[in-house]
């Protein structure tokens, strides 16, 4: 498949990319002087991890679908699977710092109309963790993405992204748009918005640190994956989830491929030439998300030909985890083709017009017959018989058809 020439991802330009070091400086110096200072104050708290072994059951069973992997080009995913293969893909891709689990809410109730691939991001989950920064370029992940999808026997799909994953779900579909049959971005506004917004963002300083090589992954891992317990702020009450992603974390290697996905795309953007999405794209976000605004939201359906925006009630930053009740109708609605269902009224009003039309056309043909009659009888009487009674019935006939009246 080739890839449309007026649609393309470019960098970002040269001043931007001063500016991102400029304060990649400025707030990584900040945060490491923080980290020196507690450090200093209780050396044990800050490189103390709880020792994870062994995968919580839930991570390894196939309670929520068969666990499954492909090797494309030399790389290793993970993926989770679950409904026919003959109905529609679904692939639903995680945000940050996430894995599969996080569409547990969602797997069950979309492999009822659709096959669904939840997948581990390359870095992420059981999939394979390339420690180099290149191997996480916008072009090679999305080239990734879309041979995965040819591998799964598809020419196309309907993409589900969260946070980080909406994100590449953006560029997927402005890069291969062929394969993209519906985009369905969670909790992230269009890149190119990301990028004039982030500035006044309150985690710009934290992108900005994990700019820097080593020390982001030091600091994710102190007190006990504490940056684990800082997003999941949902799970607080449910353990069992939070050590789940806990062991999913828990080691310096799994945060260098997530972090290298924040070392790469801040420096590309959607280019200015490109057309907007052609394939209808649905926004969701919580309403009490303090990462993402719904002037954001909006802004990027200047980048959607069809689009729809929806807010989840009561829900942070994980409304597909939060409030997956509502969130699954919303889902279910813009993904489910509806089937017309016709009514026994409908059914009775189709009988009834039918026995109607009949009728008339049968008094019609019968009018039609009585007026070659009458042609016949006035030649044959030399004018003498020159109408018969119609009894108003051409009158009600032309009513019916034109529904006058």
């Amino acid at each position: 498949m080739k890839m449309a020439k007026d649609i393309r991802i470019v960098n970002v330009p040269l001043w931007e990319v001063v500016k991102i070091h400029f304060f990649t400086f400025i707030f990584g110096v900040w945060i490491i002087c923080k980290m020196l200072v507690k450090w200093i104050w209780d050396p044990k708290s800050f490189v103390t991890v709880q020792q994870r072994d062994s995968p919580p059951a839930f991570l390894v069973d196939s309670a929520l679908g068969q666990h499954k992997y492909v090797k494309l080009k030399g790389v290793k995913f993970h993926y989770v699977e679950s409904g026919s293969k003959d109905k529609p893909l679904v692939l639903l891709l995680h945000g940050f710092p996430d894995c599969w689990l996080s569409w547990r809410y969602q797997i069950p109730v979309l492999s009822e109309h659709f096959r669904v691939v939840a997948l581990d991001l390359k870095g992420f989950g059981d999939s394979d963790k390339p420690s180099s920064r290149k191997t996480y370029k916008i072009d090679m992940i999305l080239e990734e993405l879309h041979q995965l999808i040819i591998s799964l026997g598809v020419s196309s799909c309907i993409v589900v992204g969260h946070d980080i994953g909406a994100l590449l779900g953006w560029y997927l579909a402005h890069q291969y748009p062929q394969v993209v049959d519906k985009l369905v971005a969670v909790s992230c506004p269009h890149p190119n918005v990301c990028k004039t917004t982030r500035y006044t963002s309150s985690y710009y300083r934290w992108l900005s640190f994990v700019q820097l090589p080593y020390f982001p992954e030091l600091d994710a891992l102190r007190e006990d994956v504490q940056i684990v317990s800082r997003f999941h702020k949902h799970l607080q009450s449910d353990d069992r989830y939070l050590e789940g992603y806990k062991y999913a974390f828990c080691r310096k290697e799994d945060w260098t491929g997530p972090l290298n996905y924040f070392r790469n795309l801040l420096y590309v953007e959607v280019a200015g030439s490109s057309r907007t999405i052609q394939s209808p794209v649905v926004l969701i976000t919580g309403d009490q998300d303090k990462c993402v605004k719904l002037e954001n939201i909006v802004k990027s359906t200047d980048y959607c030909e069809k689009f729809h925006v929806k807010i989840v009630d009561g829900a942070r930053h994980f409304p597909h985890q939060e409030r997956h009740g509502q969130f699954n109708e919303i889902l279910l609605k813009h993904l489910v083709k509806k089937k017309h269902v016709i009514s026994e009224r409908d059914l009775d009003k189709s009988a009834g017009r039918g026995i109607m039309n009949r009728m008339f056309g049968a008094v019609s043909n019968t009018v039609k017959y009585g007026n070659s009659v009458l042609d016949s009888v006035h030649k044959r009487t030399n004018g003498v018989v020159g109408s018969i009674p119609s009894m108003n019935i051409l009158n009600y006939t032309h009513i019916y058809e034109h529904g006058e009246g």
